[in-house]
This record gives C-alpha cells, structure tokens and sequence, in this order.
C-alpha cells in the first residue's frame, strides 16, 4: 500500500507538470524544452527556504512560485519572438544554462551535492510528514493546477492561445499582441510547474541539479505528447502511464543496472510510435 501510495504522489507531481507544459505546447504550439528548469527553480527555492532560512513550506512554496514565474517572464521575453526551431533551440539552452548555475552556485545550492534535510510540509499544526496525508496534500495541488489550467484554456485568452497555434499572423491581422500572449501564457506555466518542484523537494528531501536537467524536460514533454496536446484529461493520463510504465519492469524482473536504459528506450519506442500512428497522443486535439 504504501508502495502505491508513492506511485500516486509521483502521479500528481508530473500530472501538475504535464498540465502546466500543456498550456505552452499543447494550446499554444510552442515546444517547450525548458520544463524541467522551471521545476528546479520551484525545488530548490523551496528546499533552501525551508533549511536555511527556516520557512513553512507554503510560504516558500508561494515564493518559489513567484520566482520561477519571474525566470519564466524573462525567458519566455527572450524566446517568444522566435519561432520553430530556433525556439526549441533556445529552451534547450537555457535549460543548460539554469541547470549550471544550480551546480556552480554552490555557496547557495550546495552544487552538485545538492540539499538534503528537506523538511516535510507543516500547516496550522497540522503535520504532513506522513505518505497518505502528503498524497492527499498533493492531490489537493493536482485538482487546483487542473481548475487554473481548465480556467485559463475556456477563457477568452485561452481561445487567443489556440488561435496563435493555428494561425497567428491571422490573430495579428486582427490587432492582437502575439508576443504578449504567449510570455504570459509563459509565466504562467513556469510558475504552476514551480508547484511541482516544491512538493517534489519536500516528498524527496533531497534534491540535486541532475534531477532538473533537459533529459527530465524531456520527460515532462513525453508525458504531454502521450496523453495528447491539448488536452489536460491527456496530461494526466500520459503522468499516470509514465509512473506505472518503469515500474512493470520491476515485475518483468529486469536488472536494475539495465533497467535505467530500457525505461528510456522505452519512452523513445513510445514516441516514435505515437509520431507515426497517432501524433495527437492518445486523447489530445492537436498534432504535434
């Protein structure tokens, strides 16, 4: 049971990333490879304001979301005039770039020792240290990420963002601001995958640059083109296949010093395959 029950926090911790990138690639057409910074800005300003400086996980978790916005504001100011390749290049980078920062600032995050000793959320003296009640914290965090995802997409910006996917030279035609919309459809995903990162940090206890780094923006990406762009039930079916699938090759009986690289080819056979038979994903609108 309580194997499970950590299957299911790792559910709604990349339930909330996949909803979160969704927004950015699957609504508004913009390939994202960057997620996985995002996550590490919200883990690791958590997990420092929670041991240096002695914070109640909310309040860092509500600082972490702010600051992880914040990067996404500035990134997403400096891609959002490019377009295709050129974009996807961009977020590659600068998730290099985020990632060597966590490792060289290491007065601040410790470096590639990373942060252990990440206390568990505590509210109103009401304690979550405990598996059951931080799956039940967590997906208290997945059902609020879903409703502010469902809010922003049924919107009339979210009907902007779709029309950027479809024809956004038609959308300026008309006298929107394309630049405008997709930095903040930018933020706001960077800042909702902060949500992430913190219940990450605090569930784990420790974290380290390696957990952030472009193969986890990888990751994330897979849960989206899995479940189907443009879709937030999709997100979260894709979250829910990704966790199960590298635990079936416990029952398999694969070694574990091979089991890393199979999950992996894995992932990448489920990729191809989705491309060539279903490149919307399983229950998504959009292609690819």
């Amino acid at each position: 049971m309580a194997y499970l029950i950590h299957l299911l926090i790792l559910f709604a911790i990349y339930g909330i990333l996949g909803l979160s990138l969704n927004l950015v690639m699957g609504y508004t057409g913009l390939l994202s490879v960057t997620h996985g910074a995002f996550f590490g800005i919200g883990a690791y300003a958590t997990a420092i304001l929670m041991t240096h400086a002695g914070l109640n996980f909310f309040v860092a978790l509500i600082v972490g979301l702010v600051l992880s916005g914040v990067v996404s504001f500035i990134i997403g100011a400096i891609l959002s005039r490019l377009s295709g390749d050129y974009f996807v290049l961009g977020t590659v980078g600068l998730n290099y770039l985020i990632v060597t920062v966590l490792i060289n600032w290491s007065d601040l995050t410790r470096g590639p020792l990373g942060i252990a000793g990440i206390h568990k959320p505590h509210f109103f003296g009401l304690s979550f240290s405990d598996t059951p009640a931080f799956l039940v914290l967590s997906l208290i965090f997945l059902a609020l990420t879903f409703l502010v995802a469902r809010f922003v997409v049924n919107s009339s910006f979210g009907r902007a963002l779709k029309a950027i996917r479809e024809d956004q030279k038609a959308l300026q035609v008309f006298g929107y601001n394309i630049f405008s919309y997709k930095l903040a459809i930018f933020t706001i995903s960077g800042a909702l995958a902060a949500i992430a990162g913190a219940l990450f940090a605090s569930y784990i206890t420790f974290i380290n640059p390696a957990s952030f780094d472009v193969m986890q923006s990888v990751f994330i990406l897979a849960v989206v083109v899995l479940g189907g762009l443009g879709s937030l039930r999709g997100s979260l079916l894709g979250a829910l296949l990704l966790v199960i699938i590298p635990e079936l090759l416990r029952f398999v009986g694969f070694p574990s010093e091979i089991a890393a690289q199979t999950r992996q080819a894995i992932y990448g056979l489920l990729l191809v395959v989705l491309m060539l038979y279903r490149p919307q994903g399983l229950i998504g609108e959009y292609k690819l």
